[in-house]
């Protein structure tokens, strides 16, 4: 156990608000002085017992279940006491605000406090100690956030494979075997005089080569359970009265933005995150792209271009019945110069031609043609957007990820690469051969928590909700 007797901690455990039923949670070394305190008597282990929770006069302040979970055997691997009152926010302040009072009282047993030091817990910390006492790895710690915050059924699904230990056996299965090419490597090393030549009879070569095509079946869904958690930035650019809310609305299946006839009616962005397969695809919808004397407008402008710089994808929304005005091709082309200039290589920029439906005769473009009025060409947009990003569909199988893990696999492969390098010159370079698949182990180690800093942790379990 690598938490070693930290504070005691309580919190409630459910969503802020009105609900059939509320938690109470308690976690630390020892809480029966607060269960004897809170229920008026001792409980049997890991067995729901119906009573009221008492205050501290020994009036009733709720009646519900009260469950003792006796160190190991619970969620944080400590003592856990779980309060089930009724969901009522004040219900549960009065309960959470007894569990702190019992804790302070003074046990005449022991002329002490019947459970020093407890405090109220930080946002992931019942989580964190589930972590620190070996209760689950990091990697599935971080697929509870996730399942919680799914904002599609794939999500929820890849979650629950990662909280079940999917993603986490593969990376340990990646683990093993390179333990094993380091013992081979380490051996020759040690034993520089020994005529049996260690890595060529137990095929050093292949065996990493073998790794390497594993690490690239993992980072493959690993990146796919990326784009299910975090989904795509997808931001509708172009001139005014192009139909950039119209496709919009189209895409999200409801009116949210307000469509005229009017050049500028879009002044602000408008967004939705509609599904497409499972990927959880935020669509932003902003102003018309032009040169703008209106205060309000030339702000909406500056939030479009913001917005744009900031996407993962960007659908340049031409206007086919306009596509023969000169003032209009002249336009786009400076909007394309500027598009050019402000983004990364690495955003696609997708030619969206719309009003197929009220362009007839009109000459074929470059880009996908599409009618938001009729619904015409969404379906290939729709799959043009996940063929850039990467998405390779059914995701049966797909582990939820995030982007430390591809991060952190990419690492990896980097230093496999090395190794392969170091391996072909074998003797002239087998000390680096061994830093590399050191430092490739040690990268495998931080999706796991294996190998991780505090600072990381921090990061990481901040973000959880208080409760959990």
């Amino acid at each position: 156990m690598r938490n070693q007797q930290p504070d005691p901690i309580v919190a409630i455990a459910t969503a802020p608000g009105r609900g059939a039923v509320g938690i109470v949670r308690v976690s630390g070394k020892s809480v029966a002085p607060v269960i004897e305190a809170v229920c008026g008597r001792l409980l049997k282990a890991r067995e729901a017992t119906y009573l009221a929770f008492r205050d501290q006069y020994g009036q009733p302040i709720d009646q519900g279940l009260a469950i003792h979970f006796p160190a190991p055997n619970s969620y944080t691997g400590e003592d856990v006491l779980e309060l089930q009152a009724h969901g009522g926010p004040v219900v549960l302040q009065l309960l959470l605000a007894r569990c702190l009072q019992a804790a302070a009282e003074i046990d005449p047993r022991s002329n002490s406090p019947r459970l020093a030091h407890l405090r109220l817990a930080r946002p992931g910390e019942f989580t964190e100690r589930a972590f620190l006492n070996d209760k689950m790895d990091l990697a599935q710690a971080e697929a509870i956030a996730d399942l919680i915050d799914a904002s599609t059924e794939a999500a929820a699904r890849s979650a629950s494979r990662s909280l079940s230990g999917e993603f986490s056996r593969e990376i340990h299965g990646l683990r093993d075997a390179l333990i094993h090419l380091r013992m081979l490597v380490e051996a020759t090393l040690d034993f520089p005089e020994e005529e049996i030549d260690f890595l060529r009879k137990a095929d050093a070569e292949g065996q990493l080569s073998k790794l390497q095509q594993s690490l690239a079946a993992v980072m493959r869904r690993a990146q796919q359970g990326a784009l299910l958690r975090e989904g795509i930035k997808v931001v509708i650019a172009g001139q005014p009265n192009a139909g950039k809310s119209s496709l919009l609305n189209a895409l999200a299946g409801a009116e949210l933005a307000i469509v005229t006839p009017v050049a500028g009616t879009t002044r602000d962005k408008v967004a939705q995150t509609i599904q497409i397969e499972g990927v959880p695809v935020h669509v932003i919808d902003t102003a018309g792209l032009r040169e703008s004397a209106d205060e309000v407008e030339k702000i909406g402008i500056e939030r479009a271009w913001a917005e744009i710089a900031a996407a993962d994808a960007v659908l340049f929304l031409h206007d086919l019945t306009r596509c023969d005005a000169t003032e209009y091709i002249a336009a786009d082309a400076r909007i394309a110069g500027t598009l050019a200039q402000k983004l990364s290589k690495n955003v696609p920029v997708v030619e969206v031609w719309n009003k197929l439906d009220a362009a007839s005769g009109a000459a074929p473009h470059q880009g996908l043609m599409l009618s938001a009025k009729t619904g015409a060409g969404l379906d290939a947009l729709r799959r043009e957007l996940l063929e850039i990003v990467g998405w390779q569909s059914a995701p049966e199988g797909v582990y939820i990820a995030r982007e430390r893990h591809v991060q952190a696999l990419r690492r990896v492969d980097a230093h496999l690469m090395e190794a392969a390098a170091h391996l072909a010159a074998q003797a002239q370079s087998l000390d680096l051969l061994a830093e590399e698949l050191r430092l490739a182990q040690n990268a495998l180690n931080e999706i796991t928590g294996e190998f991780s800093s505090d600072d990381l942790l921090g990061v990481i379990f901040a973000k959880f909700c208080i409760g959990k």
